[in-house]
């Protein structure tokens, strides 16, 4: 979740560690049914350093799984984002637990007639982290953002990367070595797989995940490729990332062989636990303006805060300090419309899971695509952060509390009340998320409503997923990906 000690740099030249989640505490793991794919099935409760593109109708050339195209085919290109912050190392061990079922689900995959589906898929994973002038000054030697390019080496072989820049490091080796007991990894920039083969190491099926299922050596490759490390930089750019990632010209879309292909399903993924920070116009960072004031200097000091401050706009607060209509705004960070135009511009279909700094979900559409029909963001509330303590009404962990942060020192550090606050079934706590308004409206924007002109037919599509980064177990959100897949894969004629 949000770092407890989030890495800054103030004018004068000097770190600020300042951020939210400081009692990292053992994620709890439950065991959950595989992500099973037959119709019916019940459900279960940067800144601008980096290459950009040129947003607003691409032309990929795609003639096989538009807008109104008789076919998909079996083509699915799926990308993962995840956040590589300091906080993200119970998330990451979560995620690559979860990977197994998220295979065997493209694996038995059925088209949305019910039918069995051989996918053709390619798996490319990438971080959060595309560079920021607050950031840059403080990567080691030969560290550099990715800025969208793939990771495809098992985590073994860099668990250098699962040692936090903050001070005292934090150290979440666990969120790799706990699901890659063996180094693997595809041959190339991301995994591929299909019924003439894959790009993986020849293992035998063993279960990784502990629910009782052997795992194939695509699953258990992914959960060695996915966990991304946690030195990343703490302002998160994950919709930079995303734009980076698929930039046509990129060299792992290049090729005989590239990431993209004409003809498939694009599907985002996009886990992170901050607001996106996917920065413009870096002087942004130093402005005082968009700063929040430190509650013991009185002085403004640049911190996650900015983030909020100059990406998204509220009416309020009210007396009980909560906000309403927030919705991006400015063009100091990169304009939303920009990723929602560049996304709706492709000549194919798209879908996109966001788990993120919502509410958990109370309640799933037991139906394909099996995506939230009760909390959640339907339950996402903006507000002040509230003292006093968690255990007695407030929103500050206990650690916290016990070492004086209060609302005033949370505000400072995010600018906003936390979206969601992670518990792990043992009394302990997983962290705190910040409400994603900037990529909310990203995924919302792939959706299909109803046509007003058709009352009497129910034109809406669903292909945004909304999952909480808060939740114990990311299985029932990996399962609406799947399911996203499942209903946008049109039957071959």
């Amino acid at each position: 979740m949000v770092d407890a000690l989030r890495l800054s740099m103030i004018s004068a030249g000097f770190l600020l560690l300042a951020g939210c989640k400081d009692d990292a505490t053992e994620d709890g793991e439950t065991e959950t049914d595989g992500i099973m794919l037959t119709a019916g099935e019940e459900g279960a409760d940067g800144s601008g350093t980096g290459q950009k593109l040129d947003v607003g109708g691409a032309d990929t050339g795609n003639v096989g799984c538009g807008e109104g195209v008789g076919q998909c085919g079996d083509r699915i290109d799926l990308l993962f984002i995840i956040d590589n912050s300091g906080s993200m190392g119970e998330e990451q061990l979560n995620l690559a637990s979860n990977m197994p079922k998220l295979v065997r689900g493209l694996e038995s995959l059925t088209d949305e007639m019910g039918m069995p589906v051989t996918p053709d898929v390619h798996i490319m994973v990438t971080t959060t982290d595309s560079g920021n002038v607050l950031c840059d000054p403080f990567y080691p030697p030969g560290r550099t953002p990715e800025n969208g390019a793939p990771i495809s080496s098992s985590c073994t072989d860099r668990l250098d990367r699962f040692e936090s820049l903050t001070q005292p490091p934090v150290n979440a080796e666990e969120a790799c070595t706990s699901v890659c007991p063996m180094p693997l990894a595809p041959d190339g920039d991301y995994i591929d797989f299909s019924g003439a083969g894959a790009n993986v190491p020849d293992v035998d099926p063993v279960d990784v995940d502990g629910d009782g299922e052997a795992d194939s050596a695509v699953a258990q490759t992914l959960s060695c490729m996915g966990p991304q490390g946690i030195d990343g930089c703490g302002y998160e750019s994950p919709l930079d990332s995303m734009l980076n990632a698929l930039d046509p010209a990129a060299p792992w879309n290049q090729g005989s062989q590239p990431f993209l292909r004409d003809g498939a399903l694009l599907a985002v993924a996009l886990i992170s636990d901050e607001a996106d920070c996917s920065v413009v116009d870096e002087t942004v960072m130093m402005d005082t303006d968009v700063q929040q004031t430190h509650p013991d200097t009185g002085m403004p000091v640049p911190t996650s805060a900015i983030c909020w401050n100059a990406g998204v706009s509220c009416d309020g607060p009210d007396g009980d300090g909560v906000y309403t209509n927030c919705e991006s705004s400015g063009d100091r960070l990169r304009p939303v419309q920009e990723y929602i135009d560049y996304l709706q511009g492709q000549d194919r279909r798209v879908v996109m899971l966001g788990i993120v700094g919502v509410p958990p979900v109370t309640e799933r559409n037991p139906d394909p695509p099996f995506q939230p029909i009760a909390g959640g963001v339907l339950d996402l509330v903006y507000r002040d952060w509230r003292d006093p303590d968690y255990d007695n009404g407030g929103d500050i962990l206990p650690d916290d509390w016990n070492e004086g942060r209060d609302a005033a020192y949370k505000e400072y550090q995010f600018g906003i009340g936390p979206g969601c606050t992670g518990e792990d079934g043992a009394g302990g706590f997983t962290g705190q998320a910040i409400p994603p308004v900037r990529i909310k409206e990203v995924c919302q924007a792939l959706d299909i409503a109803d046509d007003p002109d058709t009352p009497n037919e129910d034109e809406s599509e669903i292909r945004c997923c909304m999952e909480s980064i808060c939740d114990t177990d990311f299985s029932p959100a990996l399962r609406c990906l799947t399911g996203l897949i499942q209903e946008n894969v049109i039957p071959t004629e």
